[in-house]
Formats: C-alpha cells, sequence, structure tokens
C-alpha cells in the first residue's frame, strides 16, 4: 500500500504545507489528477422497516451514551438511532479527517504523497504509536504517503500527529472540514493535548517515551481522573455526530469530496486496515468489503470514553452502506461493545442480503 500511494502521488508544486527533510526527487513522475462530476445525490427512498427495528432493539438493550447512524450510498435511505445526532467522542476516527485535509490538498496541487518526511523524537505522541522503534539519530526518514499509510492502517497517533503538522495543523482541518461542508464534525487539538487533558494533566514531551504518560496518569487521584473524563465525555473536542461522519463517508463514497484518484487512495487505504477485527469486520459474509476506521478512548476503572467504528461497507452485489457507530461513555465490558457494533454490521448485511433475493 505505501509504494502505491507513492505512485499515485498528486500535482507537483513548490507550495507544499510544511514540507520537511530532504528535498524531492525533481525526476519523480508527476500523474495529474483530472476531477471528475460527482454522482449526484440518490433519490431520497424510505428505509426499510425491519433494519429500522433491528436499531431501534439494539439501541433499547445497550446501556450508555452511543449512536448509530447507517446511510444507504446507492440507495438513498438513512436509518439512525437517538444518539445519532449528539456529539460523541472520534478518538482515532479524527484520523479520517486528517487524511481528508492532505487529499484535499493534494488535489489542490499543494501536497505530494511522495514527498519526503522526517519524524524526529520530538514529533513522538503516546499511546499506540509503532512508528517510534524507527525514530533514531536525525530521525526516521520517511514519506507523506507512508506516514497516510501507517496513521489510517494501524492508526499509529505518532504517524497521524505528524502529518497534522504536515497539512497545516488542527485549523487547516477544521477549516477544510468547514470547506467541504461534512457538517456535525469538530476536529480536536492533537493526540498529545487531547489525551493529556482527557487524563487530568498537562502535556510534557517527556511522556512519550517509555510508560512515562502511564507513570504520570498513575499519581493523579481517583476523583481528577474522573473529573477530567467527565468534562470530555460532556463536550469532547473531538466530538462528531455518528450521522454527520457516515454522511461524510456517504459523500466519499460518491466522489463528491475529491478528484478520483485521491478518492481512490482514501478508501483503498481504509480498506487495508488492520484495527478493529471484532468490530464492524467480524459481521460481515463472505463476498462484503470494508473501509473503516476504528477509535478507542481512555479507559477508567470500568468505564470506556470512545469506542467506535466508522466506514464503508461494499456488498457483494455492489451496493453500498456507509455505517458510523460509536460508543461515547459506557460501562459495557469490551465484548458487550463489540458486539453492538458487528450486529449492526450484520443488520446491514442481512438487509442487503434479502433485497438482493
Amino acid at each position: 500500500m505505501i509504494g502505491t500511494c507513492a505512485a499515485l502521488a498528486g500535482c507537483g508544486s513548490n507550495a507544499r504545507p510544511g514540507a520537511t527533510g530532504r528535498a524531492p526527487t525533481l525526476s519523480a513522475p508527476v500523474e495529474v489528477s483530472i476531477p471528475i462530476p460527482a454522482a449526484a445525490p440518490p433519490a431520497r427512498r424510505v428505509a426499510p422497516a425491519q433494519l429500522i427495528a433491528t436499531i431501534d432493539t439494539l439501541a433499547r438493550n445497550f446501556e450508555g451514551k452511543f449512536g448509530i447512524a447507517i446511510r444507504a450510498v446507492d440507495e438513498g435511505w438513512t436509518v439512525a438511532s437517538p444518539g445519532a445526532r449528539t456529539r460523541l467522542p472520534q478518538q482515532s476516527v479524527s484520523k479520517l479527517w486528517v487524511a481528508m485535509t492532505l487529499l484535499d490538498l493534494r488535489d489542490q496541487g499543494k501536497a505530494r504523497l511522495d514527498d519526503p518526511i522526517v519524524v524526529r523524537p520530538e514529533d513522538l505522541t503516546l499511546f499506540h504509536q509503532p512508528i517510534a522503534m524507527l525514530v533514531k539519530g536525525d530521525g526516521y526518514h520517511t514519506t507523506v504517503g507512508e506516514l497516510l499509510t501507517r496513521a489510517l492502517t494501524h492508526s499509529d497517533n505518532t504517524a497521524n500527529d505528524r502529518l497534522l503538522t504536515y497539512v497545516g495543523g488542527p485549523a487547516a482541518v477544521r477549516a477544510m472540514i468547514e470547506r467541504k461542508q461534512l457538517g456535525d464534525i469538530r476536529f480536536g487539538p492533537g493526540e498529545r493535548l487531547l489525551q493529556s487533558k482527557t487524563a487530568g494533566l498537562v502535556w510534557n514531551q517527556s511522556m512519550a517515551t517509555g510508560n512515562g504518560f502511564e507513570v504520570a496518569r498513575s499519581r493523579l487521584s481517583p476523583e481528577a481522573r474522573a473529573a477530567a473524563l467527565d468534562a470530555y465525555v460532556s463536550d469532547p473536542p473531538d466530538g462528531a455526530a455518528p450521522l454527520a461522519i457516515a454522511d461524510a463517508i456517504s459523500r466519499l463514497a460518491r466522489g463528491e469530496l475529491f478528484t478520483e484518484t485521491s478518492t481512490r487512495i482514501l478508501l483503498d487505504t481504509m480498506g487495508a486496515s488492520v484495527t478493529g477485527r471484532a468490530r464492524l469486520r467480524a459481521a460481515l459474509p463472505g463476498g462484503w468489503q470494508i473501509a473503516h476506521k476504528t477509535g478507542t478512548g481512555q479507559d477508567l476503572g470500568g468505564r470506556n470514553a470512545g469506542f467506535n467504528d466508522v466506514g464503508l461497507l461494499t456488498a457483494p452485489d455492489g451496493r453500498r452502506y456507509a455505517i458510523a457507530v460509536m460508543i461515547g461513555d459506557s460501562r459495557r465490558p469490551i465484548r458487550e461493545r463489540q458486539q453492538l457494533i458487528q450486529s449492526v454490521a450484520a443488520a446491514v448485511a442481512s438487509y442487503a442480503g434479502t433485497a438482493a433475493r
């Protein structure tokens, strides 16, 4: 996938945001993305009654703060639970908006996926960052395309935050969300500041190595941690409505947001994700395809703030469904959270199988 992304690098330009590292190779092939007319949204149809009933049952039987949204990309209907319009913590789902900002810049000729970029020790973040083992000496020299792949397929926090600085920081991502009219979607301050505040800490770069963050967090009183988590859940700076996310993915699938090549790059990279094997993917029958992004927040005792999976499900007959299942605050065991997400995917697959007959 990394090689594919580099091969599909976008229009050349001298004005590249935050380019860092060695100078690009001038003889690198240049591929021009030609915008194609976006497909017209399908006519709105009445959502299938059985699917509505199934989602209603799932919502009634799950305890916590959550939302479920399903948009039929090609059929035009929507099914949503009562919490689908509530801003819920995205956690790593927000990596999608960094990726979209990058591809939007690519379409404008302001970024290339084969641009060289360096990840230095001061770029390290926390939690899941497998790229950290490669950051030695003067840093890890790589490409923008590889960071995109690492961020989306392995949910690497450092890869994503380095991409975030490359595209212009949180303000650039928020501007893209507004410009593309993606709806009720917030973008937070970046992984380090978001997670440290959620835990009740003030970020210090020493927390990025070893288990520095975990040690600092363990020194807080349970009351301080609970208060910080309450504040985060009540008004998450990275909050988004599941319905807005499902709509954004539906528009992405229809080619309304980016050029054809950039759309393919994003969906193909999401399709190569290795995270969340016990979430949406686990319930799909043979022949289905999925392009998705997971997100998982911090735990405090038996409480979790952010357990999500959002993506595009494609049936064997080609019909597509944009799904967002987001659990923003729950004390249910992880297995029950996984089962809720799986049950939504299973319900969609069951409807599609019946409708195809």
